[in-house]
């Protein structure tokens, strides 16, 4: 199959360009700048240089390829994940996300492509008991970066299943942890933790689902022969904030967290942070274990985490 990956530059593009290609697809990158180009042709990629917010070059760039499916991983996020960087990256990513998805879809019909496939969220569902199944709705009523990331999600999902005549795959991602991504010793959330800048927020009761990025991409290469759908590419073990959080000190070399009341966070870091804290709901994997034969790796935390004495 020929793949057109959009958003191949991130930290996804290189682990799904090599998955990809181990399956025998032909994997071709949009991608926007000439060192972005050169970062997917190490990785193996054929680049296409087009802007996904230039509608024109997208259709261009589609009708050249002709692929058989696109994937859609643009994001626009910042290096390091800090309030005020998030701040700064959001309407560019909300811009990418929206419009680099709408200008995709409308070139999809003249090119023949009928597999679509979208990265979408497996950790803003609706709070609610257990874990959260794909026909739980998102949190559209949460904090407000929660809110608006939901409804975000919702739009891209709705604008892609009602594309006529493509066949639509939503990628319900946990949070990406591994290799070039913030949650990994090396990344930007293992020095916030060495610097014991990420506090254990109320009880830490909000719990969190993962997938490693191998893991995520691995998923991804498998959804282009599923059916049409929502899928959550989440790993067996979401967990609370505390819990997860000490692990993961421990496991990039940090001192445990600190604890901070829910009214002192709420003033010291936002209303974000303490949903993310004290609110999430967790994701079942169940649909993807059993039609994509998703086999994810225990949180690598949790299973390195050595009792304390």
């Amino acid at each position: 199959m020929k793949v057109l990956i959009a958003g191949a530059s991130g930290a996804i593009g290189r682990p799904l360009i090599r998955c990809l290609q181990e399956n025998r697809h032909a994997v071709t990158a949009l991608v926007r700048s000439p060192e972005s180009s050169r970062t997917v042709a190490e990785a193996g990629a054929e680049p296409v240089i087009a802007d996904a917010l230039d509608a024109a070059a997208v259709q261009e760039a589609v009708a050249r390829v002709r692929p058989d499916a696109v994937i859609n991983e643009l994001t626009a996020l910042p290096r390091h994940y800090t309030p005020a960087e998030m701040a700064a990256a959001a309407e560019r990513d909300r811009a990418v996300r929206i419009e680099g998805n709408a200008n995709l879809l409308a070139a999809l019909g003249a090119a023949g492509v009928r597999h679509y496939l979208l990265q979408s969220s497996g950790f803003w569902y609706t709070p609610g008991p257990g874990l959260a199944n794909e026909r739980e709705p998102f949190a559209v009523s949460g904090s407000p970066a929660v809110s608006a990331g939901s409804r975000r999600y919702a739009e891209l999902e709705n604008a892609a299943s009602m594309t006529p005549g493509i066949a639509v795959v939503a990628l319900r991602y946990g949070f990406f942890y591994g290799p070039s991504t913030w949650f990994s010793a090396e990344g930007d959330m293992g020095e916030q933790v060495r610097r014991r800048q990420v506090p254990v927020i109320g009880d830490g009761q909000g719990v969190w689902s993962w997938v490693h990025i191998e893991d995520a991409a691995a998923a991804t290469a498998a959804a282009l022969a599923s059916a049409p759908g929502a899928y959550n590419i989440v790993d067996d073990d979401p967990v609370p904030q505390r819990v997860w959080l000490l692990a993961f000190a421990q496991a990039v070399g940090a001192p445990p967290p600190p604890g901070v009341p829910t009214a002192e966070a709420i003033a010291a870091f936002g209303p974000d942070a303490v949903y993310y804290a004290t609110r999430l709901r967790g994701a079942a994997n169940d649909k993807a274990k059993r039609e994509l034969q998703f086999r994810p790796r225990p949180l690598e935390w949790l299973a390195r985490a050595q009792p304390k004495p």
